[in-house]
């Protein structure tokens, strides 16, 4: 089957629009967290993201109206655990983590079991995504986005030396909380797309591929969201035309481009 003849189908054009829109949201965002040193938290807020989803659908309503409200309280929790409890920032992610999957598997216990509808959401269903859902991604995307670009050049010092920026007068506690929120919507939107256990390659992946080419922050920003959404657009054709399972075919084609940026970094070295 030819590309035009895919480009036919409604829900294609669904996944391809909501996919790259969300690509470009968690590569813009990826590049500050793998930064920071603080990529894990991706992975934390999607185990959080499994028990939302789980109590979703034992109150029988959408998931995404459950988690995005629920995994914005988590994130501010790891962010209130590090500051106030003295945790290093891998250890309170590692708290929430550990409370969202045992809290999703006893969800997932009382409503019945594991179903298919939870089985999406932990290995992505991005091919099934709705009208509704496509919307809600673009307008949440363009948002986050939005509010990055509005603080870049704080979250660009707060980055880069957190201590400074604050000595300068960025109120780096309202920069850090803006930040952790904006992970949590994140992530939620990007349950879709890749699923819950893979979240966090889609936030780690086009950063760290585009560190190994880039040499200016603007083009390392530029390079991560090119990388973010021809993996997109790649897999979901790649897994028809092969008729594998998408989100995972994502991620093995991220993992493909950072294998080839770390080669052309090597190349261009000798």
């Amino acid at each position: 089957m030819e590309l035009t003849d895919f480009l036919q189908y409604g829900f294609i054009q669904r996944a391809l629009i909501a996919g790259s829109f969300i690509g470009i949201l968690c590569s813009t965002l990826g590049v500050f967290l793998v930064l920071r040193r603080f990529s894990l938290i991706g992975d934390g807020l999607a185990h959080a993201t499994f028990g939302s989803v789980a109590l979703a659908m034992l109150l029988k309503m959408s998931p995404l109206y459950i988690s995005i409200p629920l995994v914005m309280i988590c994130s501010l929790g790891i962010l209130k655990l590090t500051e106030k409890a003295r945790l290093y920032g891998d250890a309170a992610i590692g708290v929430v983590s550990s409370l969202g999957i045992a809290g999703g598997v006893m969800l997932a216990s009382i409503a019945g079991g594991f179903n298919v509808d939870l089985f999406s959401y932990l290995f992505g269903s991005i091919l099934s995504i709705s009208k509704a859902e496509v919307i809600i991604s673009i307008v949440l995307s363009v948002v986050v986005i939005m509010i990055i670009f509005f603080y870049y050049h704080d979250l660009l010092s707060i980055t880069f030396d957190e201590d400074s920026a604050k000595a300068s007068g960025i109120n780096t506690k309202l920069i850090n909380t803006i930040f952790v929120l904006l992970t949590a919507v994140t992530v939620v939107l990007s349950m879709k797309v890749v699923g819950i256990m893979l979240i966090s390659a889609l936030l780690i992946f086009p950063a760290v591929t585009a560190l190994q080419i880039a040499k200016s922050f603007r083009t390392l920003m530029i390079a991560a969201s090119f990388s973010a959404v021809i993996s997109v657009v790649a897999g979901v054709i790649v897994s028809l035309h092969f008729d594998l399972p998408t989100g995972a075919t994502i991620v093995i084609i991220n993992f493909i481009f950072f294998i080839s940026g770390l080669a052309y970094k090597r190349i261009i070295k000798v």
